[in-house]
């Protein structure tokens, strides 16, 4: 097993740990904070800097997973024709989807009736695959310029909508506008649009060249670096001159602090350029700061961002469960909580259930360091079991 992990790349799943950890607080606040069902925690005249901050920094989970799936499949690539890499993409893709479909779902629902279809991180991510299993038979210079081309002219399309609940409003919310349907007595949540996603993913297949073996460790570290400060300078001039780059422009607000949050408060759905500046951006320099990387953090973390679905599919179970008997001990409430009740988060018939802002980190801690001992095993089964094929698929 040892020499096995030695051939992976620490800071990769480093990343994707810390990145995994990060999304659960999401997840959390979403089940068990209080305040979730009365605002936007990114409201900024009702929010807190903290409250704020928790949200806000999950921005990152998404953007970052998908970038590192490409570079994942790019690795893959290695050992694969560009034949089996597309077929392996595809087959991965439409299980993704399925597993969105029916085993994610109804982890957030807890509803064999299914009354509700949210097609959010796990759908874009087997959807991406699926267009990225195109992509790469293309010249390599190509994928990286239609991957750029799309992650900055996107937000061309902000102003682009289709009302209605037709199929051909469905299809454009698929592409490039968050919305609520109805289909027949279901609700469908279009969370997370593919594009851009789908062109993070495919700029995560062309950073994989970076990665491969021979690929001189000092470059790529300074490659990363001036990825990161582009990324990062460009939001900050874009950002400035609320010209282009995010629907919602930042203002002037009541107190430095909170013009800062204005200033930083960039569109998650779809993901704006901006929004993936920022987030991207930050991946590269993480991904170049911890290169080298070593020590007790790194190791742990780097578990659960060896093992991502996994991961992901437990904790919404866990977390669901938790929020199931906060609610039947809650005086007024049962176990069917918000997520069956109704598509609008902010609801007031949910008044007097949920915790505290520092008890719901408290959860998130607990529920982390739970997870730990579950995902180590599953681990090093996976590294005991390389030849098994369908572990390929978690």
């Amino acid at each position: 097993m040892s020499t096995i992990l030695k051939n992976r790349i620490t800071s990769i799943d480093f990343l994707r740990g810390t990145i995994m950890i990060i999304m659960a607080l999401d997840h959390v606040r979403d089940y068990l904070y209080s305040g979730s069902f009365f605002f936007d925690p990114l409201d900024l005249t009702k929010t807190s800097a903290v409250l704020f901050f928790t949200r806000w920094i999950t921005h990152f989970c998404a953007p970052i997973f998908m970038l590192l799936a490409g570079t994942s499949a790019y690795l893959i690539g290695q050992k694969k024709s560009k034949k089996e890499l597309s077929v392996f993409l595809v087959k991965r893709g439409l299980w993704l989807i399925f597993l969105e479909m029916f085993v994610v779902n109804f982890g957030w629902n807890f509803n064999i009736a299914f009354p509700m279809f949210f097609f959010i991180t796990i759908w874009a991510l087997g959807l991406s695959m699926i267009v990225l299993a195109a992509l790469i038979h293309l010249p390599k210079k190509l994928i990286l310029g239609i991957s750029v081309a799309i992650i900055l002219g996107h937000n061309l399309l902000d102003h682009v909508h289709v009302p209605g609940s037709s199929l051909e409003a469905f299809g454009w919310s698929l592409l490039h506008d968050q919305q609520f349907f109805m289909w027949h007595k279901e609700i469908l949540l279009v969370g997370y649009p593919i594009v851009p996603l789908m062109a993070v993913m495919s700029l995560g297949y062309c950073l994989g060249a970076w990665y491969t073996t021979g690929y001189e460790v000092s470059k790529r570290q300074k490659n990363l670096l001036i990825a990161g400060c582009c990324c990062l300078v460009s939001f900050i001039i874009l950002r400035y001159t609320n010209v282009y780059g995010d629907p919602v422009k930042w203002s002037i607000q009541k107190d430095a602090l909170f013009t800062f949050l204005s200033f930083i408060k960039v569109n998650k759905y779809p993901p704006s350029l901006l929004y993936l500046l920022v987030t991207l951006g930050s991946a590269f320099l993480f991904l170049s700061f911890t290169e080298k990387l070593k020590g007790g953090i790194v190791k742990v973390v780097s578990v659960y961002g060896r093992v991502p679905m996994f991961y992901y599919l437990i904790h919404i179970y866990v977390i669901h469960l938790i929020a199931i008997i906060a609610s039947a001990l809650t005086p007024g409430q049962n176990w069917t909580i918000w997520f069956l009740k109704q598509p609008i988060w902010f609801t007031t018939d949910l008044k007097g259930y949920g915790f505290s802002l520092p008890v719901a980190y408290l959860i998130w801690i607990g529920i982390v360091i739970a997870m730990y001992p579950l995902c180590k095993r599953y681990d090093a089964y996976k590294q005991a079991n390389k030849g098994k094929w369908w572990l390929s698929y978690l």
